[in-house]
């Protein structure tokens, strides 16, 4: 026992530094603050009235009818039945929030390492270089937390292959299971797509050392064990990945039947999302030189720039827009390191084999794909043929892929640095060819900047119509002087890490210090440049963070409605925080980025152009705007209530007629539906007789539970200004099962027979009761395996000893 504590003991106070590291980076968190992040702000408005839900009743919804006019919540952090890995993952972000990302990307990292056989403190040193890597930081800062979630068990996904492939079968199944299932219960199946990537040039790499080495049968069983591990892994998310297979068809990253544009221009057909809009982030060739310089293009959209600036001498401003790239927006730069990126050249000289080689693979994978538009060729192709790439915006976030691979490769080249396998003379010539490289870019830059760059920037146009001619002038000579400080500093660091190099190699250095060395540059560096944009600034009372929208009058006003119905706020703070009206009402704003399909071409279409028709439709009673004595509220009165019978049901030929009629539709009177098989081509619609005493009125409502009484002396058929979903609700009329179809391109109709009716609306999706009893059967599953496998592995340790 004593020796195990021995051999554990320096792991042990490993994890403690990172917990330490953590807390220390978040401090504010050890006050009781919270990070302000503006994309988690968001989500709180979408998500607070199933929350409140859940709180209330100790029950699931899984619709929410607070944002888009309805949608469901497998997006908004839905709790499924018997979703054990998710209480595992809960186990491992025991840290305060965002510190327990943070911990992650460490602890992940450095099991990676210790499963490449890297020395334990060059492993913590390699987990430091990634976990603070600048644009992992950034996204905690802004709020991108199921993304940081998702990258932050990459590498613990990358441990468990490796160890199949090291022919530790059943550790490697085990750990790829498990690591697997963490990473898809991060819901962030953009970054999880991304790992697929990498994964395929690892494969591709393996293959091909595989023939050369005549391994191919040891190959083709890891693959096998492996898709195994994936495959129990996703019975254990069996709910989530379902939901979600099932939702995206018909939300925005589904195929879309219209074939027109809002402004009747020609649609291209996509089975995705638009290929503008995939492309819309798109890392700029130049930018690249980001990774190694951090203010390269000028940092963020905005800079602290001090009062030493140009700017601040001529306009008194502080701050000034300095990004001078083609993407609309940056936060900050993708920086990676010099002393990191120092290393990883180091490595390209050093480090032989596979490993080298899907890790340069996956590096310019990353980068070229990360240019979007800016290399149209290569991102059209994947767009077009790859399967699932069309479903995913911001291309250049892959480059988590790239801030994965350097670090691992910089470590291995201390790894070869530091150890005996290679010749004193063949590292001093890496060593050198490193310094022209890496130090002779930093000092081109600074020689010939003038030459070189214009320091111009897509967004100067707007800027200079704004403020003038004059203002860009002032802000380039304040981008000019970022740029020349931030390549001096990355200069001066390739300096101290090559000297300390050098000197390890003349022998006036030992090798524990070297260690220290770098580790303390990798911190220096990375951390200067993260509290530049992440800081103790950024952190608030806890209150404001759960509780980050308050009411003003129209609000106020509203809320003394109690009945059901929408509310569009199209006031400036509302459009600045659209999910604000989602906190307290029924919106038919929101912030998400898989809203339903339909609902989002409705919006477009009509609703963001304020037509009265279409919001008449929807229920919307009340709009939220702003006037000279501020934001009020208007009463529609014209609203057409939560259901209505109509006197005609009328079909279409295609979507594009049934988007175009709503304009002019008289949506109290006739609803439309479009024709699509053969067998409805035919159908001329319906006619009913309604007379004044006909009423449908809404008794109860709940997110997934709406009860009406119906009274009709005719046959009718009713429409409900409710958003149309088939895949879980659920209609009764008086207690008996019925059906219900979509009307008005995006609504719930319903035949209704003569009399008096109770009509119900339940949502209760099968896909839940299905992945629910799947997601259990593979919990047991991996149990009983776990114990299966530690016992295997023990008993053939034990048989070894004796």
């Amino acid at each position: 026992m004593q020796f195990s504590f021995k051999r554990f003991l320096p792991h042990i106070l490993v994890l403690v530094g990172f917990i330490i590291a953590s807390l220390a980076y978040f401090n504010p968190v050890l006050q009781g603050k919270a990070i302000f992040q503006n994309d988690i702000k968001q989500y709180i408005g979408m998500s607070k009235q199933q929350n409140d839900f859940r709180a209330k009743t100790g029950e699931e919804t899984y619709w929410t009818n607070s944002a888009f006019g309805g949608m469901p919540t497998y997006q908004l952090g839905a709790q499924y039945p018997h979703n054990y890995i998710k209480k595992l993952d809960l186990v491992l972000r025991f840290l305060p929030r965002p510190a327990d990302y943070l911990f992650l990307y460490l602890l992940s990292f450095y099991i990676l390492l210790l499963v490449l056989k890297v020395d334990f403190k060059l492993a913590a040193i390699g987990a430091l270089a990634f976990g603070f890597s600048t644009y992992l930081i950034i996204i905690l800062g802004v709020g991108h937390n199921s993304k940081a979630h998702a990258i932050a068990y990459m590498p613990l996904v990358l441990s468990g292959i490796l160890l199949t492939f090291q022919k530790r079968y059943v550790y490697g199944f085990l750990l790829t299971t498990v690591a697997m299932g963490l990473e898809i219960v991060s819901n962030h199946f953009q970054m999880t797509y991304y790992l697929l990537l990498l994964v395929v040039v690892l494969g591709i790499v393996y293959l091909i050392d595989a023939v050369k080495k005549k391994a191919l049968p040891h190959y083709f069983k890891s693959v096998g064990i492996l898709i195994l591990a994936v495959v129990l892994s996703v019975g254990l998310n069996a709910t989530g990945v379902m939901a979600t297979q099932e939702y995206v068809k018909e939300s925005t990253r589904g195929k879309s039947e219209l074939t027109i544009n809002p402004d009747g221009s020609p649609k291209e057909v996509t089975y995705g999302l638009d290929r503008d809009y995939i492309t819309q982030f798109s890392y700029g060739k130049l930018e690249t030189f980001n990774l190694f310089i951090p203010r390269f293009m000028g940092g963020g959209n905005f800079e602290h720039l001090g009062k030493d600036s140009a700017i601040y001498k001529k306009y008194k401003s502080e701050e000034g827009p300095t990004y001078w790239g083609q993407q609309p927006i940056v936060e900050a730069p993708a920086y990676v390191g010099a002393v990191v990126l120092f290393l990883f050249v180091l490595g390209l000289f050093l480090v032989k084999g596979r490993l080298k080689w899907w890790l340069v693979g996956g590096t310019i994978m990353s980068l070229l794909l990360s240019y979007g538009k800016n290399l149209s060729f290569l991102t059209d192709f994947f767009i077009d043929y790859v399967p699932l790439y069309n479903k995913f915006r911001a291309v250049s976030s892959i480059q988590v892929i790239l801030e994965l691979c350097v670090p691992v490769l910089a470590v291995f080249a201390l790894v070869r640095l530091l150890n005996d396998f290679g010749k004193k003379e063949e590292k001093l010539k890496a060593l050198k060819y490193t310094t022209i490289i890496t130090a002779g870019i930093a000092v081109v830059f600074l020689l010939f900047k003038n030459s070189l760059f214009s320091f111009s920037g897509a967004n100067d146009g707007y800027y200079i119509q704004s403020y003038g001619q004059d203002f860009i002038n002032t802000v380039k000579e304040d981008r000019k002087s970022i740029f020349t400080a931030d390549t001096l500093r990355t200069l001066m660091l390739v300096i101290l890490a090559s000297v300390t190099v050098y000197a390890f190699l003349k022998g006036k250095l030992k090798e524990k210090w070297v260690a220290l060395t770098f580790g303390v540059l990798i911190l220096f560096d990375l951390v200067g440049v993260d509290r530049r944009y992440v800081n103790n600034d950024d952190f608030v009372s806890v209150i404001k963070v759960n509780k980050p929208f308050a009411m003003n009058e129209a609000d106020k006003e509203i809320l003394k409605d109690k009945s059901h119905f929408r509310v569009f706020d199209i006031s400036n703070e509302g459009l600045q925080n659209r999910t604000k009206a989602s906190y307290f009402h029924n919106s038919l704003n929101g912030y998400n980025a898989a809203e339903l399909k339909r609902y989002r071409e409705v919006f477009d279409f009509y609703v963001a152009k304020n037509n009265m028709n279409v919001l008449n439709m929807l229920n919307t009673k009340y709009i939220i705007a702003d006037t000279k004595e501020g934001v009020v509220s208007y009463f529609n009165d014209q609203a057409n209530g939560n259901a209505w019978f109509v006197k005609k049901l009328k079909p279409v030929d295609s979507a594009n007629d049934e988007i175009l009629m709503l304009d002019s539709l008289d949506n109290k009177n006739v609803a439309i539906f479009a024709r699509k098989t053969e067998l409805l081509k035919k159908e001329k619609g319906k006619s009913f007789e309604l007379d004044s005493l006909a009423s449908i009125i809404l008794k109860e409502a709940k997110p997934n539970y709406l009860k009406y009484e119906s009274s009709n002396d005719n046959d009718g058929f009713a429409v409900f200004s409710e958003i149309y979903y088939g895949n879980g609700w659920k209609t009764f009329i008086n207690g008996e099962p019925t059906t219900h179809m979509r009307v008005n391109y995006t609504l719930r109709g319903m035949d209704i027979p003569k009399g008096s009716h109770i009509i119900e609306f339940k949502f209760d999706p099968d896909v839940v009761k299905t992945g629910s009893g799947i997601a259990l059967g593979s919990s047991v599953l991996l149990v009983l395996l776990l114990f299966g496998g530690l016992f295997y592995e023990l008993k053939k340790n034990t048989s070894k000893s004796e």
